[in-house]
């Protein structure tokens, strides 16, 4: 576990090094986000902070191949086919923080990345549900290529607020990398190495090292090359849980979570599939596109609500941090207990979903982020 925890250290310091010099390059191409009817910042923000998160991965994963404990984990090919479509979505995401590509140029490009990904060893090939396998490879490719191009728009789908996307990956990551560490622990006591823990550790301290420059008021935005990182590395990590669960070793009270192949990578990425699926079914209803950018994302309907840019954004992270650790909890609690935590949670987060304090419409940091860059405040009209 200590291992894992400084694997994560290295990857928030990483981060956090970088992420001025990813601020440096986005102002200098131009990929700087305009203020914009839909959006809730008040002043111009630079964006491509996945340039940073990327190096925090990469350094991460160089330095983990060189630990003795996880050489075995790096033998092969998949870990660096995971970073290296790692780098080729960020690029991509890049290519759209700078010139706006149009959403069809980045699906295609989503697709290949993920094919590619698959082709090199990260594929889905078996549902641990009643010992369903994808006999198939083209189906097991499909299967693979769906899962990561839909995990990857959920989580560029709900980088809407400051601290958001990095907020909500960070709290459901942690509870997959606690997850997948004692998954491994219960099918193999003796070695404790696994690259989805690996991997896990890695996105959290990316998240975190990133989060300091990112919280309300942001310096620098994720942007597509952040958010299409952070989704694709979460569906890997997902994808390679489902080939390494041997549900016989588990003890009964444990074997839930052995027949759920992606309960936690569903439950980090529920609240933006909630988004993306909501959100498309309303566009589609009113006669638009699903990709049609408006102010209809859950997000967006809290800030309407009248809570305040941190206070929206804190609420999603109770709700992440509520399913994600109920999820998290089946492999160690009875069922019983993990539900009655989890009604105590969610009703814990829905009182402070629905309520809603008299000064949230105030915002402050709006006005301070607006005052630090020296520009005056560019309130968006009303509703």
């Amino acid at each position: 576990m200590r291992l894992y925890l400084l694997i994560m250290a290295i990857a928030a310091a990483a981060t956090y090094l970088a992420t001025p010099l990813a601020r440096l390059i986005a102002q200098r191409t131009g990929a700087v986000t305009p203020v914009r009817e839909r959006d809730v910042h008040a002043v111009p923000t630079p964006r491509m902070g996945g340039l940073a998160m990327f190096a925090g991965l990469a350094v991460a994963f160089v330095l983990a191949s060189r630990m003795p404990f996880l050489e075995d984990v790096f033998a092969g090919t998949v870990p660096w086919a995971i970073l290296g479509c790692g780098a080729l979505v960020c690029l991509l995401g890049a290519a759209d923080d700078i010139w706006d590509l149009d959403w069809i140029t980045k699906l295609v490009g989503q697709v290949l990345i993920a094919g590619l990904m698959a082709w090199q060893g990260v594929q889905l090939v078996q549902f641990p549900i009643f010992g369903l396998v994808i006999g198939s490879p083209r189906l097991s490719l499909l299967v693979t290529v769906l899962v990561v191009v839909i995990a990857v728009n959920a989580v560029n789908w709900v980088d809407g607020l400051d601290g958001l996307a990095a907020g909500v990956v960070a709290i459901g990551g942690i509870a997959f990398f606690v997850y997948t560490y004692l998954l491994t622990v219960n099918n193999n006591p003796t070695d404790f190495s696994n690259l989805a823990t690996v991997l896990m550790a890695s996105v959290v301290g990316v998240c975190l090292g990133f989060l300091p420059h990112n919280f309300h008021p942001a310096r620098i935005f994720m942007g597509d090359s952040g958010a299409m990182l952070l989704g694709l590395t979460v569906a890997a990590a997902g994808i390679m849980v489902t080939g390494q669960i041997n549900p016989a070793v588990l003890e009964t009270e444990q074997a839930l979570p052995a027949y759920v192949p992606i309960v936690l990578p569903v439950a980090v990425l529920l609240l933006p599939l909630i988004d993306v699926t909501v959100t498309a079914g309303r566009r589609l209803l009113s006669g638009k596109s699903p990709f049609h950018a408006d102010r209809t994302h859950l997000h967006h309907k809290l800030l309407d609500h009248g809570h305040s840019h941190r206070r929206a954004v804190l609420i999603m992270y109770v709700w992440t941090a509520v399913v994600a650790f109920s999820a998290a909890a089946l492999i160690v609690f009875p069922v019983w207990v993990v539900l009655a935590c989890f009604v105590a949670g969610a009703l814990l987060a829905t009182i402070i979903t629905v309520v809603r304090l008299p000064f949230a419409a105030l915002r402050p940091g709006r006005d301070r982020a607006a005052r630090d860059a020296d520009q005056p405040v560019a309130h968006p009209p009303g509703p």
